[in-house]
């Protein structure tokens, strides 16, 4: 399935975004406090924010998480943070949106999963609940599935229909089976309960990512709702982001995807901002978002015997990371900045002239001259320390911004690298 052959139709309006319907991919992340303890939470969320996510969910799993909803909601109005807020709900959801009104009123956007709502008639019965709360109140669902808490009766079901049938499906495909069907059932409830299709949007989550590959084209191909993509219970460290990766941008190339999450195991104590930052990143690599300047920088080899250009390119990122928040509001479209600090002279000059700005080192021994070109075409030379490269780059590269982004008559602190 090519990019252009998945085209969402429906788009879905969360808060003050929309979800599908052609609309810039969102970046979704998760809290991990004590949804009851609403200082630490809409703390967490608005440095959740603060690093691009758009779109923030809660676990409301008891009386208290539901009573914390509109202090959270109200801490974070405070801060100046709009981020809308998905309640997480499993189990007793129904019964905790039911008795807590104000919880309801002020959640953009249910997260409902069809495997943890109850078990034979009451699954239905308690579904549809959600259905018509978010009915009458206006707003968004997400019908969730995951392999992890499907219905057994369903699984044992289509297990038996496998062997009875002989059809030589491995176990793994009847779980992808299960969970396109049980989405797709629960889709045509929500629908039939009188929620509009402009108000639901679906995901399966596996943490296979072959599985959920296939899980996702088979669900692209049978609906126009908005899909929400993610490899669930992803892992720790590299292993999360690589297999976050491998499988996400499979199906974000393919135009599979209206909003993501990197579901990252945090090390004891680690940042939770990590999920949005390689969240942000993947879709910044594929072309389909840009969230930040990139910095092109050579892995480096026996060519490079100093560690000029890795100095030079970690002051550069970190001097733009510091600056963005203050260029976002002055220079717009300043995310698409492009910049290389490049190693040696195989491939430094090249990669130099195709970035906007970009600087490239001999690698050996730098006292000889570092053309800097902008836009392919040099326009300076640059000799010194490290120190001294690293002042006179950075504010070559605050004058292309100011030049380029921005009105002229601007005027900027100079940089402080």
């Amino acid at each position: 399935m090519a990019a252009s052959q998945r085209k969402t139709t429906v788009a879905v309006r969360v808060g003050s975004l929309t979800i599908g319907g052609g609309a810039p991919i969102v970046v979704q992340a998760m809290t991990n406090t004590d949804t009851a303890d609403a200082a630490a939470t809409a703390q967490q969320i608005f440095e959740l924010w603060q690093a691009g996510a758009e779109l923030v969910r809660i676990t409301v799993n008891n009386e208290e998480a539901a009573k914390a909803v509109p202090e959270i909601r109200a801490r974070l109005d405070d801060l100046g943070c709009s981020v809308p807020l998905v309640g997480d709900f499993h189990f007793n959801g129904h019964l905790l949106l039911t008795r807590y009104p104000q919880c309801a009123k002020l959640l953009d956007k249910y997260r409902i999963n069809p495997g943890n709502v109850g078990r034979g008639q009451k699954k239905d019965e308690n579904f549809l609940i959600f259905c018509r709360l978010a009915r009458d109140l206006g707003k968004a669902i997400r019908i969730g599935v995951n392999a992890g808490s499907l219905d057994p009766e369903q699984v044992t079901t289509q297990m038996q229909e496998n062997t009875i049938k002989n059809l030589g499906l491995s176990s793994e495909e009847v779980i992808s089976q299960c969970m396109v069907t049980s989405a797709l059932q629960s889709l045509d409830l929500a629908l039939n309960a009188g929620l509009g299709e402009d108000h639901i949007v679906l995901s399966c989550k596996i943490s296979r990512p072959p599985e959920l590959i296939r899980v996702y084209r088979q669900l692209a191909q049978r609906t126009r709702q908005p899909l929400h993509v993610g490899l669930t219970e992803a892992g720790m460290g590299r292993r999360g982001i690589v297999w976050s990766t491998a499988a996400m941008a499979v199906l974000l190339a393919e135009g599979i995807g209206d909003t993501i999450r990197v579901s990252l195991t945090p090390a004891p104590g680690g940042d939770r901002r990590e999920e949005v930052w390689v969240a942000c990143e993947m879709l910044q690599a594929l072309g389909l978002r840009a969230f930040a300047p990139s910095v092109t920088a050579c892995p480096g080899c026996g060519r490079t015997t100093s560690t000029t250009f890795q100095e030079l390119a970690q002051r550069v990122d970190t001097y733009l990371k510091r600056q963005l928040p203050r260029w976002r509001k002055d220079f717009p479209g300043v995310e698409e900045l492009k910049v290389a600090v490049m190693g040696c002279v195989v491939n430094g000059p090249g990669e130099s002239k195709a970035a906007h700005i970009g600087i490239s080192l001999p690698g050996t021994g730098e006292a000889p001259a570092c053309p800097v070109y902008m836009d392919g075409v040099q326009v300076a030379t640059l000799k010194g320390t490290t120190q001294e490269l690293a002042e006179a780059f950075l504010s070559l590269v605050e004058q292309y911004v100011v030049t380029h982004f921005g009105k002229k008559e601007k005027k900027l602190t100079p940089p402080s690298p």
